[in-house]
């Protein structure tokens, strides 16, 4: 058995400017942020993300490290529309391959099965063939002769996720309502890291369904307690509204600079601390 863990730096030299990176977790919820931060304080940049996107996609975005972006949405939930995101795409900085939920899911399937495409009802009678021009249909060889969008796969260089728990070896544990599709991210991934909220040297009586990562799949882990922040990672930390409207409102150079110039994970959260106490 070998031990997996890491630092965020130590994930990031893993990674290289032009490759294709997954992001799990959904919109503002358990998000991979420690990992995305990291990121950002390295050189790495004309990335291809594949993300359902939340404020992952907007820091990258804003920081101009996106050449592609393949996602459903890119929300932060409680506000509807990631504004860092929107500001981006209106300026045209990026390509945006936009899919249905439904089919992005059946990409990521597709991919962690090492299968070129997967056939989908979801996008036929929509927009979404229009504004995807290279999407292609195919036709069921059976005798109802359905046709089909193929949908293609998702495939990753790396994939980033953020989970509840962890061990040593790469098994990884969610606790919330939802593994989102962190899994498939993992598996999708040529290489695929975790961090999580605890590095626990064993699961115990754990719910076997909980147990959403294995470790076959999954080349680091990272401990980063509040590493989700500010998105939620439910049930250790809910989502930090107050921070979260501050980034939506504040504009990208001030918020860069206040929170994302120091040199590690650690001074984000000391900077965090400090404005939640100013606040009081």
């Amino acid at each position: 058995m070998t031990d997996k863990t890491m630092t965020p730096e130590d994930v990031v030299a893993r990674l290289s400017s032009g490759m294709t990176i997954g992001i799990g977790g959904w919109g503002s919820r358990r998000k991979p942020m420690a990992l995305v931060r990291a990121l950002l304080r390295s050189p790495v940049t004309d990335l291809t993300v594949i993300s359902c996107g939340g404020p992952d996609v907007g820091l990258l975005a804003a920081a101009g490290r996106i050449r592609k972006l393949v996602a459903p949405f890119a929300t932060l939930d409680s506000i509807p529309l990631e504004p860092h995101f929107r500001a981006a795409r209106q300026r045209g900085a990026f390509e945006l391959m936009e899919v249905d939920e439904a089919m992005f899911m059946w990409g990521l399937h597709a991919a962690a099965n090492r299968l070129p495409f997967l056939p989908v009802r979801a996008g036929i009678g929509s927009d979404v063939m229009r504004v995807n021009t290279r999407l292609r249909t195919v036709t069921s060889p059976y005798e109802d002769g359905e046709s089909f969008v193929a949908m293609p796969a998702l495939r990753m260089d790396a994939a980033l996720v953020h989970l509840n728990r962890a061990d040593r070896l790469g098994n990884g544990q969610y606790l919330g309502p939802d593994p989102y599709f962190d899994d498939l991210f993992c598996e999708a991934a040529d290489s695929a890291y975790v961090s999580c909220e605890r590095i626990v040297d064993g699961f115990g009586s754990a719910v076997p369904q909980s147990l959403l990562v294995g470790r076959h799949s999954v080349a680091g882990v990272v401990e980063c307690p509040n590493g989700a922040h500010f998105t939620s990672c439910a049930p250790d930390h809910g989502r930090d509204e107050p921070f979260q409207k501050l980034y939506a409102t504040t504009p990208w150079p001030q918020f860069a600079e206040r929170f994302l110039s120091g040199p590690d994970e650690k001074s984000y959260q000391s900077a965090v601390q400090s404005w939640h106490e100013e606040q009081k």
